[in-house]
């Protein structure tokens, strides 16, 4: 009776965990597929009178989602996989030699995470417009990577400490370069981990707005975070279509979490255990 209880105790609770985190998302599509003038009856309904597709089409169409959506994929992929490259490079670093001034750097590393991203918006800003490189892709990549690097470097860190330094040792034994020991040995090992750090570093470019907002100026450089929140204008908000493009924008960190949750939860529970 007791295991019982204790069964009908957790899936209760899972279903209301599931519940309470879906219900949003179920309230956003059901916006998405009302009339502007539905979306603000009192009082609301869930299940559309008269549903309708015009808000998904608005923002392909009446907006430039597409551009939108090349812009946040482009930078956030170049952010994440460069995050993760030169991060796994500097963890190897940290994690395999002593050097003067390491703990130092190791903490320098860390201390920087704990700085609010707006106090270096203002000196981003005239550093990019000094080089050039303000309202382009290339400024954003390198303003998301200081965000990245860090945690990327921590995180990598962590992952190749794990790893035997025997086998480092035995692969230079038979001629493999400190490069090479890298991207032979120990890549295939860390996976997962590379794959936790991508994703991470990924969403967090992703889901960015400040950055985005005081970088960029140019229709041509908007990101899909910096899309949605155009759609809130001063005198009104469309509520179906900023829905909808809540709900489109937030597809690729679903479909990638879905495709790679086997790959992350390996990566974040690698070393759980001690050996």
């Amino acid at each position: 009776m007791k295991k019982v209880f204790w069964k009908i105790s957790v899936w209760g609770f899972l279903l209301v965990v599931c519940f309470y985190c879906l219900l949003p998302f179920a309230w956003m599509f059901s916006t998405s597929l009302k009339t502007e003038t539905e979306a603000f009856r009192i009082p609301p309904t869930w299940i559309p009178l008269q549903p309708t597709i015009d808000s998904y089409i608005g923002i392909w169409v009446r907006k430039n989602f597409g551009v939108y959506f090349f812009n946040s994929t482009a930078i956030s992929l170049a952010t994440a996989l460069l995050s993760t490259f030169v991060g796994g490079m500097a963890g190897y670093g940290f994690s395999r030699f002593v050097f003067k001034g390491r703990r130092f750097l190791i903490g320098f590393f860390l201390a920087t995470q704990m700085l609010p991203g707006v106090l270096l918006v203002g000196p981003y800003f005239k550093v990019l417009t000094k080089i050039g490189l303000y309202d382009t892709r290339t400024g954003l990549i390198i303003a998301f990577l200081t965000i990245c690097l860090p945690f990327s470097t921590w995180m990598m860190k962590g992952f190749i400490d794990k790893v035997p330094v025997e086998l480092d040792q035995s692969a230079m034994i038979d001629g493999c370069s400190r490069i090479g020991v890298f991207f032979k040995i120990l890549a295939p090992v860390i996976a997962p981990g590379m794959v936790a750090t991508i994703l991470f570093a990924f969403l967090l470019a992703w889901g960015d707005l400040l950055w985005a907002l005081c970088l960029t100026t140019s229709e041509s450089m908007i990101t899909v975070t910096l899309g949605i929140a155009r759609t809130v204008g001063e005198f009104r908000i469309i509520w179906p279509m900023l829905m909808a493009g809540s709900l489109v924008g937030g597809m690729p960190a679903i479909i990638l979490y879905i495709f790679l949750q086997r790959l992350l939860v390996q990566g974040l529970t690698a070393g759980a255990v001690k050996e």
